[in-house]
């Protein structure tokens, strides 16, 4: 977490407006408002929107950026544990638990062939605003895994989410745990 604060961007800085995820940039030397970091992502106000800056981005903001490198797998195939490990990177937005632990992913598929990768996903409520900016947040992460060319994120409903999808770490962390 990060309190809220002004900085200056110091470069371009590419973001997606909050919910649609529209995607648009923040021009140099423009001020803007932390008010959350959560899995090295930022959201911030600009303009008086609501907007995120993936934390691969952050030094554009003159914040420390987020480093996501995986070693390149030599047979040239996607390593499915590199998929699972760029998922844990994105977190909710208003839950500081990562899509993985809320047990948001209900489905990994890599079709090492067409170098894909499918992810079948929910929200925590299916009126959630932030379901594009997540299906954004998927798509970016893990698109940097090596071999990797196309990301396709669906989102389901069904199964409903509901709490007990979590990981016992996750219900402790956020303290619903019964």
């Amino acid at each position: 977490m990060i309190e809220r604060r002004m900085v200056v961007a110091q470069a371009d800085c590419p973001a997606r407006r909050v919910p649609d995820g529209t995607p648009l940039t923040i021009p140099k030397d423009t001020f803007v408002t932390i008010t959350q970091s959560l899995g090295g992502n930022y959201t911030l106000t600009y303009h008086g929107q609501m907007v995120r800056v993936d934390g691969t981005d952050a030094g554009a903001l003159g914040l420390e950026e987020q480093v996501l490198d995986f070693p390149a797998p030599p047979d040239g195939r996607i390593h499915e544990e590199q998929v699972w490990e760029a998922l844990r990177t994105v977190y909710d937005p208003e839950i500081p638990v990562d899509l993985v632990n809320l047990g948001l992913i209900y489905r990994l598929d890599v079709d090492q062939q067409r170098k894909r990768v499918e992810v079948e996903m929910t929200l925590t409520a299916p009126a959630c605003g932030m379901g594009p900016v997540l299906v954004g947040d998927v798509e970016r992460r893990v698109a940097k895994v090596p071999h990797v060319e196309v990301v396709a994120v669906k989102l389901v409903f069904d199964p409903p989410w509901h709490r007990e999808m979590m990981s016992e770490e996750a219900q402790l962390e956020t303290g619903m745990f019964f």
